[in-house]
């Protein structure tokens, strides 16, 4: 099952207290960039953000996003835009820039 283009729009609306979030079709999924680096994805119509070091104190569910791939942490909480902002910038602190 594809992500809706709603729920996509939805999360961006979610992101909005940071800049610089991009959003990138992949496969009838989204991937999810902050300042150039991928930290995770929407994929069916879920908010999987990358497993690291920093961000496991935050106690999230581990998914597959699909078949074949590794472990993400399940965002459930989407409704609360501060915590979203904080998952995220701790996820990117132990993450490499695609610019590099």
């Amino acid at each position: 099952m594809a992500t809706s283009k709603d729920y996509k729009e939805f999360i961006l609306e979610q992101l909005d207290l940071l800049d610089n979030i991009t959003c990138r079709a992949m496969m009838g999924e989204y991937l999810i960039y902050y300042n150039n680096i991928l930290f995770g994805g929407i994929y069916n119509n879920r908010l999987l953000v990358k497993i690291v070091d920093s961000n496991k104190k935050y106690n999230m569910k581990e998914e597959i996003p699909y078949k074949g791939t590794k472990s993400m942490y399940l965002v459930d909480d989407i409704d609360n835009k501060e915590m979203l902002k904080e998952i995220i910038i701790e996820t990117c602190k132990n993450l490499p820039s695609k610019n590099k």
